[in-house]
């Protein structure tokens, strides 16, 4: 994204932070579920009030 001077400690080069599998965990426990649950909701408010099945299950 931006070109820094990689930068060293006693003579050594520091490499640059990149994304773990801690932190892809992290990103879907906080952004991915909640967004699961809040269009589950959703489909099932569509599902009672309009009596039109839109989710996935539906298609069984």
């Amino acid at each position: 994204m931006f070109s820094r001077k990689a930068q060293s400690v006693m003579g050594h080069r520091i490499t640059e932070p990149r994304p773990t599998l801690m932190a892809v965990w992290l990103v879907f426990l906080y952004v991915g579920v909640p967004l699961l649950v809040v269009t589950g909701l959703l489909d099932l408010a569509m599902q009672v009030f309009f009596g039109v099945c839109t989710g996935l299950w539906c298609l069984a």
